[in-house]
């Protein structure tokens, strides 16, 4: 991204920075990709503040039209608004995660109060639901079709649950609710970032990188270098770094060391500290739920989606937790006994979990993740891997722009297009890491999908992630659970790329938030697909496609260790249920509340939550998952039920993954999330494949 700046005291007619401003005008570039290389810092806060304005106006059109309320000039008009404001948001954001530079950080700051603030503005006004209701209201008389319907209805609730029906004294609390709650989000997310990028480990002592791959080593040199500390070793606690410690450490010192600072990221007592962040987005929370007529934001949470209420959430995660758990003490064990019969004077503890368990598994299975690696060359993954497999499914074909826009020079841009040649849609990848990047990896839009009364307009799709790197002799060599990372936000992209849904509020990923990773989360079984498999896992030197005898090894292995896997993972769905069920908001101790929850749901002692409290983004950075990250189970529970039918009529079967394109990625939110399940699978899902297919029944 163009870097240039102006400075704050410049004195620019508003008309000309106006005109010179990319975000001011419909993008002139091929499928209307932004123009990144001229777009600066200081075209952000204007566009921005362009963008409410004209979003206003179009607001007060709607509202002053003489015409009855209608879909089209109401609800319609409504989705369709605010284009000026959609653009710059879709680059504000894609950016604040990406590429969070100081600047966007400064930027982030002055911007997301704006956007929440504009937000409230256009649900809690009066004359605008007035119109909204009416529709809503008169749904039957005025001939909506069921697709026009479900955006109206969605509409109507996303008035309601925003305070439409709230006394004019309540909106204004909700509203300063709502502001106040984004500035201490932002500030949660900016102590995360800090923390992960500012904490470091130093290691001077050669023998302490026992048992590290070389390449993690040569890493850890080179960052050493770059922070000005020659001749040591420095470790981050980011994703791939952490876990190659974790796993591979001989020194039980750097283990522990490196888990401690992870699990205490944002929690030491310091300026960075969130504990006093989360206090107040419950005390928050739980005020804007009780104004809008819930007894808990855990019940707010879970009102408007599949589960339906907190009770149904949690049903659904204890019959994964109690045999997951049960599982772990079998796992903890078979660790022990390894650990006695090396010398190991000590009983095992979380910062041992990853390396006994390898050790279990290379004793069981006889391979190590180092034996697949050079295997797994992102480029390969990525082309001969999940290419192959949308063109194999679904006859789609992604060819690169190499002169295409890009925010950064790592993007790749691809042109996706049908089996006829028709442009279906814009994807970006963006897998490397950066100090700037946030951890984690994800899909988001930069231009959603709209077709209606002859105008179409295709979606820009991108994924993200921070996967090991290439280095001086070697190309980019994912671990297995790299590869699993780039097939799920994959199924993301497909969700959003392959969308017919006429409207922009339900298409691609606008669906149900416990529906919304069943996309993602299914792809993922189709990375160990064997005709798959053979076609992307081929050796980076030699060619050599992967052997037989190392895919068995793979599969044979794939349910090792998922008591663990299973048990962090719902645990953490259940913290954060925990958490927005609270009735009281005095001063919380975060450490002694996540240790309640433990007792309470009955978490064994070797295992961590998967996100602890400070660092938890998900459910503290903003609202989306908030009481909601239980939804990864809930999704797990649909994917693993629906690829049993692939299973039963064939993985690869065309017809079967036409069906799966009609109802489940092309129809968005058409219809009721569990009413398109039904007619893909043919029966309500439950829990037994989940639980199959991690080897806990």
């Amino acid at each position: 991204m163009a870097i240039t700046l102006v400075a704050s005291g410049s004195a620019a007619p508003k008309k000309e920075v106006r005109q010179k401003n990319p975000f001011m005008s419909e993008y002139k570039t091929k499928y209307k990709i932004p123009p990144f290389a001229t777009i600066g810092y200081q075209h952000y806060l204007p566009a921005v503040e362009a963008g409410i304005e004209e979003q206003n106006a179009e607001i007060q059109a709607i509202i002053a039209n003489p015409a009855a309320p209608d879909f089209e000039n109401t609800v319609l008009a409504l989705d369709n608004c605010g284009a000026t404001l959609n653009r710059v948001s879709y680059v504000f954001y894609a950016l604040s995660e990406s590429d969070n530079t100081p600047e966007m950080q400064e930027l982030a700051e002055k911007i997301s109060p704006m956007l929440t603030a504009q937000n409230d503005e256009i649900y809690m006004n009066d004359a605008l639901f007035a119109r909204i209701k009416k529709v809503h209201d008169g749904a039957e008389a005025l001939g909506l079709n069921k697709v026009q319907a479900r955006l109206t209805e969605k509409y109507y609730k996303r008035f309601v649950r925003n305070g439409a029906l709230l006394s004019a004294q309540d909106k204004d609390s909700l509203k300063e609710i709502n502001k106040r709650q984004a500035a201490i989000e932002l500030s949660f997310a900016n102590n995360v970032m800090h923390e992960i990028s500012a904490n470091v480990i130093y290691v001077d002592n050669a023998e302490e990188l026992a048992g590290l791959p070389q390449q993690t080593i040569d890493d850890a040199a080179a960052e050493a270098i770059k922070r000005g500390q020659p001749g040591k070793w420095a470790f981050t606690a980011r994703g791939a770094t952490r876990l190659d410690v974790l796993t591979n450490a001989d020194s039980r010192n750097l283990r522990q060391r490196i888990y401690e600072t992870y699990t205490n990221t944002a929690s030491r007592g310091d300026q960075y500290d969130n504990s006093a962040n989360i206090n107040a987005l419950i005390r928050l929370r739980k005020q804007k739920a009780r104004l809008l007529g819930f007894d808990s934001f855990a019940d707010y949470a879970t009102d408007p989606v599949m589960a339906k209420t907190v009770e149904n959430a949690e049903d659904l995660l204890y019959q994964i937790f109690r045999p997951a758990a049960a599982k772990v003490k079998e796992e903890v064990a078979d660790m022990q006994a390894y650990a006695d019969a090396h010398g190991g004077n000590f009983k095992i503890a979380p910062w041992d979990y990853y390396y006994y368990a390898q050790k279990v598994k290379n004793e069981r299975y006889s391979f190590s993740a180092d034996e697949v690696r050079p295997y797994f060359e992102l480029n390969s993954v990525v082309k001969n891997g999940i290419f192959y497999l949308a063109k194999r499914l679904y006859g789609i074909n992604f060819t690169e722009m190499p002169d295409a826009p890009k925010y950064n020079p790592e993007v790749t841009v691809y042109d996706v297009t049908d089996e006829k040649g028709k442009h279906l849609a814009v994807f970006m990848t963006d897998y490397m890491p950066r100090e700037t990047k946030a951890q984690g990896a994800w899909m988001s839009e930069l231009c959603s999908e709209y077709n209606y009364n002859g105008v179409s307009e295709r979606p820009i799709i991108y994924n993200v992630a921070s996967l090991t790197p290439a280095t001086s002799d070697t190309p980019s060599l994912l671990t297995l659970d790299e590869v699993e990372t780039v097939f799920h936000e994959f199924g993301h992209a497909l969700h959003g790329m392959l969308t017919t849904a006429p409207f922009r509020g339900l298409s691609g990923t606008n669906v149900d938030r416990d529906l919304v990773e069943m996309p993602s989360q299914i792809n993922e079984h189709w990375a160990y697909e064997p005709e798959i498999l053979r076609n992307y896992a081929r050796h980076y030197r030699t060619g050599e496609v992967i052997p037989q005898a190392l895919v068995d090894k793979i599969l044979e292995s794939s349910k090792f260790n998922q008591g663990f896997v299973m048990t962090e993972l719902v645990g953490a769905a259940l913290l954060d249920i925990e958490w927005h069920k609270l009735n009281w908001c005095d001063s919380i101790d975060v450490r002694g509340f996540e240790n309640y929850v433990k007792r309470r749901i009955g978490m064994p002692a070797e295992v961590e939550f998967r996100y602890r409290s400070p660092y938890f983004k998900h459910i503290f950075d903003n609202d989306q998952y908030s009481c909601g990250y239980y939804t990864y189970l809930w999704s797990q529970v649909l994917e693993a039920d629906a690829f049993e039918r692939f299973r039963e009529e064939g993985t690869l079967n065309t017809d079967v993954a036409r069906d799966y394109r009609k109802y489940i990625l092309e129809a968005g939110d058409t219809e009721d999330p569990m009413t398109l399940y039904r007619l893909f699978r043919g029966h309500d899902p439950n829990a037994d494949a989940l639980l199959r297919n991690h080897g806990l029944k």
